[in-house]
């Protein structure tokens, strides 16, 4: 084979999150990159090295070093890796790339030229070496042509596409994609992520010292990597062989659907990016299997909010395998909305009349339309968390003012592109218990609608409710309470009735169904009847799964009092949490409802504390994160056996605050912040 501006582009930076600086650290009298380079200088078929790195001020050491050793420099952008490796390659007018990390300090010249034989050979387009067991972490080659890195370039659009480079490469079927396979089993991690793999290829190479340019074959003679390191398990392999078949399904999911996720709560990167499950294979009780396999106990969410009941509940899944070998749907309507509308006002002897659609989201915005269909005005005051529906979002369009749009109420920064800036000036959030705040707004805007969550992280607030009552009262304005998270958990119905205020208009959803979908806006008959002077109709609103699933819930719950059941596990819970807590000399704040809590460690690493309890508890097959919706089946013997993992966690997290290295445990980047719900 011939060199044929076959171009080596080693992507590096300084800034690693879990090992800061470590292309810089020393390994004998050369630096990580240093050595990378002189080794991969003695590739035959390759025609020139060059290092990708970030154009910034925080790299500058590193531009400086690379100067100093003679190497070609590439300087590109941080975050957009895929733009800085396509950058390089058009300056440098690569016609195959050779992409290597250069955290990878032993790969093999003769590797990469191995498998630039086998590429050439058979044309393909990309080639790897790393999804077939043989080679270990840290021998990662990757082979591809400037054509179809430039295919990549123009059509990535998510993020993890442009951030690890080629996973548009490798889901494009037009791609000719080859696979490089070691036949021998060289199955030890040797790529430098954190301080013990440092110190473990430093032993490698002092072992051979002061030759740089041993074989990878030599590592691994007569297993002398098991004799020159201590055997251990690596957390960061644990988490990836773990969910791989997951992991292979979010980077699909980011190439054909917006965002990847329908669901924002439900976006790994909110867990444990890189290494959260993502997809379920089967749920039932607490317990889920995901597609590679894994059973865990979900001791998390439950479903974001929905399956207080527990996953794949027997009778309510017959009640509606029952009802939908008769049809699910038909020309004419079913029974069942009937009798689950009966059912609802039965509960709450307030309410006179009720309307059914299938998510939270749109029964918020049904409700907002009733409201101000009977008051004839527009404005509306509200706090809390209501939806992804235009009137909501279209605070933002108010001012920058952080007390005056969501950033208070939802995720800091919130975009709204694509909400009519017609809609300005037409909702005003409040801060909940802040009677002088909605005072005065009920004062300056001619507020016809007050929209609220009962509570979501604190308890009820009886003064702050009953005064918010008695002010639409005296001024004609239509009270909607939103209990799509709330309902059906600490009583059967509405929270509000456990504190004696009554509102015009309540919303019900996610436990209403127990996971399937359906939800409920009831109110008064003078407010709801106005339903009938707007267009407010849906094909699948009448659809009969949901009111099916409805019943079966509310009956099953009726029968069992499961609100007393789970407001019990709830208190455990927290108590537990705190105990957890003060043992390991931590300091948390519990929020929430027994039935809907969480807690936060009080300091500037609980985003990284948050995300390595979601780390340390997937090892151990249990979902977590620092909030628990707690559902039936959450038995003594369940969380027992979560305190007494959450127990390690907490030691390991106070080690961290008397002085550890974070980033040693942390195999992941931190989570993304969590929705805040109420202000």
């Amino acid at each position: 084979m011939k060199k044929n501006n076959n171009i080596i582009i080693i992507q590096a930076r300084q800034t690693s999150k879990r090992l800061p600086n470590k292309v810089l650290k020393k390994i004998g009298k050369r630096t990580v990159c240093e050595i990378i380079f002189e080794r991969l200088k003695k590739s035959r078929f390759t025609d020139k090295i060059v290092f990708a790195i970030p154009n910034n001020k925080k790299n500058y050491h590193l531009k400086k070093h690379l100067k100093q050793i003679n190497a070609e420099i590439f300087l590109g952008s941080e975050d957009n890796v895929l733009k800085r490796i396509y950058g390089a390659a058009k300056k440098f007018k690569s016609k195959n790339i050779i992409r290597i990390t250069a955290d990878c300090p032993l790969i093999d010249p003769k590797l990469v030229d191995d498998m630039l034989i086998k590429f050439s050979k058979n044309k393909f387009d990309y080639i790897n070496n790393a999804e077939f067991n043989g080679y270990s972490d840290g021998f990662d080659i990757e082979v591809f042509t400037f054509s179809a890195l430039k295919t990549a370039y123009k059509n990535a659009r998510t993020q993890p596409e442009k951030e690890h480079v080629t996973p548009f490469l490798k889901n494009n079927k037009k791609m000719k994609i080859g696979r490089f396979k070691q036949v021998e089993n060289f199955r030890t991690k040797l790529s430098i992520d954190h301080l013990e793999d440092y110190q473990n290829v430093t032993k490698i190479f002092e072992y051979f010292k002061p030759n740089i340019h041993f074989p990878i074959k030599s590592v691994f003679k007569n297993k002398l990597h098991i004799k020159i390191l201590k055997k251990i398990k690596f957390k960061e392999d644990l988490l990836k062989n773990k969910t791989i078949k997951g992991q292979k399904l979010w980077l699909k999911a980011n190439k054909i659907i917006p965002g990847g996720s329908m669901l924002l709560s439900k976006n790994p990167e909110r867990y444990l990016p890189d290494f959260w499950p993502t997809y379920f294979k089967s749920a039932k009780g607490c317990k889920i299997r995901d597609y590679d396999n894994n059973n865990y106990i979900d001791l998390s969410l439950m479903g974001v909010g929905t399956n207080v009941l527990g996953y794949a509940n027997s009778q309510i899944d017959n009640a509606v395998k029952k009802n939908i070998s008769k049809s699910n749907m038909s020309t004419l309507n079913c029974k069942e909305e009937i009798i689950l509308a009966e059912k609802l006002i039965e509960l709450h002897p307030w309410a006179d009349m009720t309307r059914f659609a299938r998510a939270g989201g749109e029964a918020n915005a049904i409700a907002i339309r009733i409201a101000r269909a009977a008051t004839n005005k527009d404005n509306v005051a509200f706090c809390g968390y209501h939806g992804w529906h235009d009137w909501y979002l279209s605070t933002n369009l108010n001012n920058k003012d952080k007390n005056k749009n969501l950033d208070t109420h939802l995720i800091k920064g919130l975009k709204i592109n694509g909400v009519p800036k017609s809609l300005k000036k037409t909702v005003f959030p409040f801060v909940y218990g802040d009677i002088k705040g909605i005072n005065n707004l009920i004062k300056e805007k001619n507020i016809g609608t007050i929209k609220m969550e009962v509570c979501r992280n604190t308890e009820p607030d009886k003064v702050f409710l009953k005064h918010i009552r008695k002010i639409c009262n005296d001024n004609k304005i239509v009270l909607i309470f939103d209990e799509c998270t709330t309902g059906f958990r600490q009583s059967l119905g509405g929270l509000h009735q456990e504190v004696g205020v009554n509102p015009d208009i309540a919303i019900f959803g996610k436990a209403l169904g127990n996971g399937y979908a359906i939800t409920a806006i009831i109110g008064k008959k003078e407010i709801m009847e106005n339903a009938k002077e707007s267009f407010i109709s849906s094909t699948f609103w009448t659809e009969r799964i949901g009111p099916t699933a409805a019943l079966a819930t509310i009956n099953f719950m009726e029968k069992h009092m499961t609100w007393k059941k789970i407001i019990k596990i709830g208190k455990k819970i927290q108590t537990n949490w705190k105990n957890l807590a003060n043992e390991n000399n931590l300091k948390i704040k519990v929020n929430g409802i027994p039935s809907l809590t969480n807690f936060v460690f009080q300091n500037s690493k609980h985003q990284s504390y948050k995300t390595l309890i979601t780390q340390e508890m997937l090892i151990k097959n249990i979902l977590a994160t620092n909030a628990v919706y707690p559902c039936i089946n959450h038995e003594d013997n369940i969380l027992n056996f979560y305190f007494d993992k959450l127990n390690d966690i907490f030691k390991l997290i106070k080690k961290c605050e008397d002085g550890y290295d974070l980033n040693k445990f942390l195999k992941s980047r931190d989570s993304m912040k969590e929705f805040r719900r109420l202000n």
